[in-house]
């Protein structure tokens, strides 16, 4: 039985329903199935006679009630007797609240024993039961002997549940009942849920008495992890876990930090406003108004502490605020400990700065709650009392310190000292790899620059450095539309391509900003829209940019334009885009070195080495290793990891290791640099699907996809979308494979040379493993012509298995073989299969076996890493092999048949069959439609085969029949027919036939 059951503040309101169960059409409790395994077991045990206790105890809004909940579901879904009662401190304690509320429950639902059955302990439960609900001169050891023997009577039959919920107001007569109730539940049918915080009251120091006695068991609710919080949404939202948006997941346990009722009341919030996302959503109003009450118990020294604290973020420096409020550490000793008591903040042991000195709000929209709780004017003068105490304890701002200065100014109201101070703490995080942390406080200060209240230099330099970090990012929900800062900039017109006056082509200024300026803002602009994969609107911003220049620019102001000119050329369809972006590059790097620009110069130099990689790996190297020495020397993190990563591209490339790729992919992601980890985490997936390690890549690509269009990167996208196909290709699964191809098809536009591969790294090689050898050649032949009118900047077969089967087929030969053998692709371990099999095929047509087995078992030792494609060589070598005499053909056609045959590649499994009937050599009978055969049969052993000849002969057709629909001779029947009537017993065939008639279309 169970009645209404109340949720604390700040727990799950929505969690039960009016039964104390789950609520009607609410999920499952998520993330608590350890403990509720141990509430299981605690259960089970009393209905045997066995009793327990357990304290469930955690900060609030952690699901301790939710827990209480669906242990009451459990308990009665097994017929158990469940009783609760609830502490409540609010007009005072009441004698044994939570006991007396439990003994009415069983006193409504006709479960209270009769006083008779009590002995000598009826008049005490009596007197509980009277309208004072006072037991008069009933110590509380006869309390709690009463209680006991009420539970033992009630639950004598089916076992009983007794929840006693927020312990931590009960009063001191209940918690010393309680003691005696730990001591003496275990020989009762009943289990004692107790539900309590953390803080440091009566009910917790029972809590951890009973647990060193050995007379209770302690249930600490953690935050939920990650994993728990996409499951939580997902309930939330109704949709499948897969379908949560990353970025929710992220800003949910950031800013919930996995306490359930933030995370549902943040995504309520968010579903209730589709347009405000991550950092723009507001403080749902049921966490401010718990977070505006848990501070208010603080009193109203505690409330100026925290709205203090709150001016500074989630994490603040003690010391300061003693200062700014003029306070000594003693005096607020107390309100810290009461603050920490409260989970409203925590000593702070994340943060690098952290310390004894540091404390941290349990979760970000804490501190939000608190700001937005103080009015303009007391903002501002906390603000600035706290900045006054900044400035003397840490004069000059040192370190992140600049970063707190700035927001401190924010909120006093000076823009002009926020602004830049904002910019020269972006700097400071900038040269520490803290992209992210640069885009936020750029923004900030982006915020606040105004025209005509802030000096266009000011704002140019912030929009500058604001477009510089959200390139390395790719936070571009962070800038401003283009329109609107241009127009800021009183440079609107230039979008519409209106036509510029002699003085603006000249560079002159406009509006206070001079031309070369402007035009170096719109060659970011180019470069964040060549990113997202608009390359129409790169042009045209690349285009402005180039007139406003004018015709006799500085050095200084070109290497930019240069570079991002070279990028957009990369976007263009033309057969020469290639030569055309290199030398644009190699423009850039000389000139940007010569007025020494380093970080354009190693970005310039980046691009030449990616340029140059597929044909002369030496030089490419050079430049990435040029490309790091400049970082190092300017000391630019943002291009020392990308030029690592490159560096590691290449070597994983040629020795089949991408463990520092996977490094590098990390570091970017922990600093924020999200397209250089989805180009290091490209690398990977295709590299996974080499290794036919298909989970892993189709993982990978499948939530960097998923992050690509959640941030808007259209480029990086396009290249997901062909490591899809190319997924799907490699597993000979066509459907897949093309519509992954169509999800390509409205993205190649930013990036046209991904046409050529999409032919040769995917249809192409789909239609090997289907054995289309003539379908394969023309995909391979039609990459080969995109290639030729708009070049591709990635291998796609051309210096590896086109030429393995231009060998073959005879239409390649040794002048070939040396062409492209010449190119530094070729020697990848990936190429290096097919370019050396191809020679191998040559020296055997030659004549020379001997020499032509000795390269192919070295070509074969490269392949080890990649199954599918060696057992694709080996399919694709054997038949020369065989007639020209050299290498072990059929042990090679056996090791393919048998890979193609588990992969279920039927095609080139059956040719491969064909292949040794052809070389006289024993062939393996494969059946398949084992899964058909009804498990009776199977049991008898009857084989695919037997079963297709079982049917025809339930429907009494003669071995003839039989013969000619299977097309097997008549003797292969008649020892089937045998087979199947020794297997099942049956004496003859029209008895089978009668059994068997189930076996009938």
């Amino acid at each position: 039985m169970s009645a209404s059951w109340p949720a604390l503040p700040g727990e799950d309101r929505t969690a039960t329903g009016p039964d104390g169960g789950p609520h009607p059409g609410r999920g499952e409790l998520i993330g608590r199935e350890a403990e509720m395994g141990q509430i299981r077991t605690s259960l089970a045990a009393a209905r045997s006679g066995h009793g327990a206790a357990l304290f469930v105890t955690g900060e609030p809004g952690v699901g301790k009630t939710r827990l209480a909940a669906e242990a009451l579901a459990a308990a009665a879904g097994t017929d158990m007797v469940t009783v609760r009662g609830r502490a409540d401190a609010v007009g005072g304690p009441v004698p044994y609240r939570p006991l007396v509320e439990a003994l009415f429950l069983l006193a409504r639902t006709g479960l209270l024993p009769d006083p008779g059955e009590l002995g000598r302990h009826g008049p005490v439960l009596a007197r509980l039961l009277s309208d004072t609900g006072d037991p008069g001169a009933a110590s509380h050891l006869a309390v709690a002997e009463t209680v006991l023997r009420v539970l033992a009577v009630a639950g004598r039959q089916r076992g009983c549940l007794l929840v006693l919920d927020d312990l931590h107001d009960a009063d001191p007569g209940t918690l010393a009942v309680l003691e005696y109730l730990l001591d003496h539940i275990g020989q009762q049918p009943a289990v004692l849920l107790l539900v309590a915080g953390q803080a440091p009251r009566a009910a917790a120091e029972l809590a951890a008495r009973a647990r060193r006695r050995g007379v209770a068991s302690v249930v600490d609710l953690r935050p939920l992890g990650g994993p728990d919080v996409r499951l939580l949404l997902a309930t939330e939202l109704g949709i499948a876990p897969g379908e949560v948006c990353p970025g929710l997941v992220h800003h949910a346990v950031d800013a919930g930090a996995g306490i359930p009722f933030v995370v549902k009341e943040l995504v309520h919030e968010l579903a209730g406003h589709p347009d405000r996302h991550g950092a723009e959503a507001s403080v749902p109003a049921t966490v401010a108004d718990s977070v505006r009450r848990q501070a208010a118990g603080l009193g109203p020294l505690g409330v100026e502490f925290l709205g203090m604290a709150a001016l500074f973020g989630q994490r603040f420096p003690l010391p300061v605020l003693e200062r700014a409020m003029g306070r000594a550490h003693g005096e607020l000793t107390a309100t810290l400990r009461a603050a920490i008591a409260s989970y409203l903040i925590t000593p702070d042991g994340t943060a690098a700065h952290s310390g004894p000195q540091w404390y941290a709000f349990r979760y970000p929209l804490a501190a939000e709650a608190l700001l937005d709780d103080l009015g303009p004017g007391e903002r501002a003068g906390h603000a600035r009392r706290a900045v006054r105490a900044l400035n003397d304890l840490h004069p000059g701002l040192p370190g992140a310190w600049c970063a707190h200065a700035a927001r401190l100014h924010e909120y006093a109201g000076d823009i002009r000292e926020a602004v830049p101070l904002y910019c020269e703490a972006a700097g400071r995080a900038m040269s520490a790899g803290g992209v992210g942390r640069a885009v936020d406080l750029l923004t900030r200060a982006h915020r606040l620059v105004e025209p005509g209240t802030t000096a266009p230099a000011v704002h140019a330099e912030v929009l500058e450095r604001l477009l510089d970090a959200a390139a390395c990012s790719a936070r571009f929900d962070r800038l401003p539309e283009p329109a609107a800062a241009l127009t800021a900039l009183g440079g609107g017109a230039e979008l519409d391509g209106a036509e510029l006056d002699g003085a603006e082509v000249d560079g002159a200024e406009v509006d206070g900003i001079p031309g070369w300026r402007r035009a170096g803002i719109h060659a970011r602009l180019s470069d964040i829209a060549t990113l997202a994969g608009h390359p129409d609107q790169a042009r045209a911003h690349l285009d402005t940019a180039l007139r406003l220049l004018g015709s006799h620019p500085d050095d200084a102001h070109t290497a930019l334009v240069d570079l991002v000119a070279a990028q957009v050329e990369l976007s263009r369809v033309a057969p020469d885009r290639l030569r055309t972006a290199a030398r644009l590059a190699r423009r850039a790097a000389d000139t940007a070195e010569r007025v020494q620009l380093p970080d354009v110069a190693g970005r310039a130099q980046l691009l030449l080495g990616q340029l140059a990689r597929s044909q002369d790996e030496p030089a490419a190297t050079a430049h990435f290793k040029r490309a790091h020495a400049i970082a190092l020397a300017g000391r630019l993190p943002v291009l020392r990891m990308s030029a690592e990563a490159q560096l590691a591209i290449s070597a994983a490339s040629h020795d089949g290791l991408p463990t520092r790729v996977e490094r590098a992919r990390q570091e970017a992601l922990r600093t924020g640099l999200l397209p250089l980890a989805h180009e290091a985490g490209t690398v990977l997936a295709l590299e996974r699907i080499q290794r036919c390690e298909f989970e892993e890549a189709g993982d990978l690509i499948r939530e960097a996809a998923a992050d690509a269009t959640r941030l808007g990167l259209g480029r990086p996208l396009a290249v997901l979308r062909l490591a899809e196909a190319v997924h799907h290709a490699h597993q000979g699964r066509r459907a897949e494979m093309r519509e992954a191809l169509e999800r390509l098809a409205p993205l190649l536009d930013a990036a046209p040379g991904l046409r050529a591969m999409s032919y040769g790294l995917a249809r192409a090689f789909c239609s090997l493993l289907e054995e289309q050898h003539d379908a394969a050649g023309r995909e391979f032949a039609q990459a080969l012509a995109y290639d030729a009118e708009n070049p591709a900047t990635g291998d796609f077969g051309q210096h590896g298995i086109v030429l393995l089967l231009g060998v073959l087929a005879g239409r390649m030969g040794r002048r070939h073989h040396t062409a492209v053998a010449r190119a530094s692709a070729a020697g990848t371990r990936w190429n290096h299969q097919f370019v050396g099999l191809a020679h191998a095929v040559l020296l055997g047509r030659e004549g020379r076996s001997h020499e032509a087995t000795a390269v192919a078992d070295k070509a074969l030792e490269a392949a080890d890493l990649y199954p599918m494609a060696r057992r694709l060589c080996l399919r694709l070598i054997a038949r020369s092999a065989y007639e020209d005499g050299w290498g072990t053909p059929v042990e090679w056609t056996r090791e393919a048949e048998e890979y193609f045959h588990g992969a279920g590649l039927q095609a080139a499994a059956g040719a491969c069959r064909a292949l040794l009937r052809h070389m006289g050599a024993s062939v393996r009978q494969r059946r398949t439609g084992t899964e058909r055969v009804p498990p009776q049969l199977r049991r008898c052993g009857i084989t695919a085969r037997e079963f297709e000849v079982a049917r025809l002969l339930a429907e009494r057709g003669s071995n003839k029949d039989i013969a000619a629909r299977l097309h097997i001779s008549l003797r292969t029947v008649e020892k089937h027919v045998a087979s199947l009537l020794h297997k099942t017993g049956h004496p003859n065939r029209t008895s089978f036939a009668e059994a068997a008639h189930d076996l009938t279309p």
